[in-house]
């Protein structure tokens, strides 16, 4: 890793700890609609798996600064450094500025649509010196299959290849570079104007290796730049908060996996909710309920395309039928569409920051959660609505869902936090499934379709009285975690949202203030309390970062715009410098928890839209 002497300063972001690992948010995220790498603001690439999101890491120094491996590339003497974006696209670029110069690095994947080109990964690092000279220094240190396979490293005709029992690797560099038979080093001088490119492919069979001067680099880097610009150009948005908007939009997109349209809830595993902690989580698959809430979000800005992709991802991959442990339908999937995601632990891994176990895979994916079932259908029936009319078939899959919801809302889940401490009868799931239900007689209606609309109905009232009787504390004068009991959850802010109560409503003002004077703090909202709710897992955890999101809305729709205003403006400043979220915000701002992830930024979108509607 990056020695002392060379240490960039963080901006007044320094967190305590192993200097050898960067805070979560020191990081920006390039990627090509099929993998993403995670750029750290000193240069150094310390997460990337290839050949998809859920695959083994090649680089994976931010679980294990010493096993993990990882491309470093930084100027090679004492500098400070800034990252930012190229405007309105996915492509990064991390300034280097020290005494005698300032230097730059161009990081992007190129989106490419020739499949055996796209199959290659390429990562693309460009190095250009912009004033003055600055010496340089690089080092190409793959650990394949999360450090568990070893790699060999030989030269050809100007390529050095890495090669592992399960995948290789090929480097092309506009620069010499030399090897000891495992990782790769270079030392190079650019003078103001000066280029060097480095280019990082995976070696697919078949296809013959390439190289990548710097003319190619500059095309790709301009064809890049002109596909994600040409992508947002479709966004509707021109409200208050366009730049941050569209930052969130161009994140989600890059959590897409194009091949099948599936969206992964984040594209790391096992950051830590609590640095130390044991609440470490692989998220790198489809969550039905995350990327059902994607959908809305992109649906309300113009994008309709993806939409249209994660319903081509139902149609082909999630059979709404059977009655496994969480019914029709399982709570996530791979994002491939695979069912079986066996959780492993990683012990030969330290985590990030010692924060063990590393974790592959998700056992949650067995859990019941009822919400799912209204999350679905809701981003069903908005298709529907703003996209393309739901087909017969899809239609005759529908009503089974209702029908199994029907006659399964009333049993206790883990509910929407995939809690790990025994089943409850969660107020949000009950909630979510009246949505399920509500919204499919919305489309019956709208469409004049079949349906059991008398049964429906019953089910659906059944549900609401459910709540209003068993879901409400007198004591707390508020709606409550689970039935019966004297506990808060930020959850229920969705109630509003999903239009389950109106906004004004006095029992949901009076909720509104009990969670603002027990869950929120400076803006940001906790999920609720684990020590007065026990949910099977050990330590505790920074505030969820969707919730204060949720928070922001709710308080415009029951027209405490000011007060939503000043909340999301202070939730802006808990971003990273790119405008990125983690789940999590730690008790000084810091950034926790997978990173980043995308139910917080949707959860942005949302807020920012119905914020600016209030507005006026």
């Amino acid at each position: 890793m990056q020695p002392d002497s060379t240490a960039p300063a963080n901006d007044g972001h320094d967190q305590p700890g192993d200097p050898r690992y960067l805070p979560i948010g020191e990081h920006g995220l390039i990627g090509d609609l099929r993998t993403v790498a995670l750029v750290g603001t000193n240069g150094t690439i310390d997460w990337y798996c290839c050949p998809r999101f859920d695959a083994p890491s090649v680089f994976g120094s931010l679980l294990d600064a010493g096993r993990g491996g990882s491309f470093e590339l930084a100027a090679d003497v004492p500098y400070t450094t800034k990252q930012f974006y190229f405007p309105d696209t996915n492509v990064l670029i991390t300034r280097f500025f020290a005494d005698d110069g300032v230097g730059e690095i161009q990081d992007f994947m190129p989106i490419e649509g020739d499949t055996s080109e796209a199959d290659r990964h390429r990562l693309i690092r460009r190095v250009t010196c912009v004033r003055g000279t600055l010496p340089f220094r690089a080092l190409v240190a793959p650990r394949f299959d999360y450090a568990r396979q070893p790699h060999s490293v030989t030269q050809e005709g100007g390529l050095t290849f890495f090669e592992s029992p399960s995948l290789t690797l090929e480097l092309v560099s506009s620069v010499p570079v030399e090897h000891d038979g495992r990782d790769v080093r270079s030392r190079f001088v650019l003078r103001e104007g000066e280029l060097a490119v480095f280019a990082l492919d995976r070696l697919v069979s078949g296809v013959e290796p390439r190289g990548c001067p710097l003319e190619e680099a500059e095309r790709l880097f301009t064809a890049t730049v002109a596909f994600w610009r040409r992508w947002l150009s479709a966004s509707r948005y021109r409200g208050r908060w366009r730049e941050i908007v569209h930052r969130s939009a161009l994140t989600l997109k890059l959590l897409t996996y194009a091949p099948t349209g599936g969206i992964v809830a984040a594209p790391t595993t096992s950051l830590p909710e609590q640095i130390g902690g044991r609440r470490n989580w692989d998220y790198r698959y489809v969550w039905v309920r995350d990327a059902a809430f994607c959908v809305y979000a992109l649906l309300r800005l113009g994008f309709t395309e993806e939409a249209e992709a994660f319903m081509g991802f139902l149609d082909k991959h999630v059979r709404m039928e059977g009655t496994g442990p969480s019914g029709p339908l399982q709570i996530m999937y791979g994002i491939d569409g695979r069912s079986d995601l066996p959780e492993e632990e990683l012990p030969h891994l330290d985590g990030y920051r010692g924060s063990r176990p590393v974790r592959i895979g998700n056992a949650a994916v067995d859990q019941l959660q009822l919400d799912i079932y209204g999350a679905l259908i809701d981003s069903v029936y908005l298709y529907n609505k703003w996209g393309t009319p739901i087909s017969s078939r899809r239609w005759d899959e529908l009503c089974t869902l209702v029908n199994w919801v029907c006659d399964n809302w009333d049993q206790p889940d883990e509910g929407v936090w995939e809690t790990r401490g025994g089943r409850r009868n969660f107020t949000y799931s009950r909630l979510m499934c009246w949505v399920a239900i509500e919204r499919a007689m919305r489309v019956a209606g709208q469409r004049g379709l079949p349906a059991d609309i008398p049964r429906w109905r019953e089910n659906r009232d059944a549900i609401y009285r459910d709540i209003m009787r068993h879901g409400w504390s007198e004591r707390l004068q508020g709606f409550v975690q689970h039935f019966d009991d004297e506990l808060l959850d930020a959850a229920v802010l969705m109630m509003p949202l999903a239009k389950f109560v109106s906004p004004t409503d006095p029992k949901w003002l009076s909720t509104l203030d009990a969670l603002g004077g027990s869950l929120v703090s400076d803006s940001l909202v906790y999920r609720y309390d684990p020590e007065l709710s026990p949910d099977g897992l050990e330590g505790p955890e920074g505030t969820f970062s969707i919730c204060s999101f949720w928070y922001v809305e709710a308080l415009a729709r029951a027209g405490r715009v000011e007060e939503a205003r000043l909340a999301f403006e202070k939730m802006l400043t808990y971003a990273n410098h790119l405008g990125l979220y983690a789940e999590q915000i730690g008790h000084t701002g810091e950034q926790l928890g997978n990173f980043p992830q995308a139910f917080t930024h949707l959860a942005l979108i949302s807020a920012a839209f119905n914020l600016d509607h209030a507005l006026g």
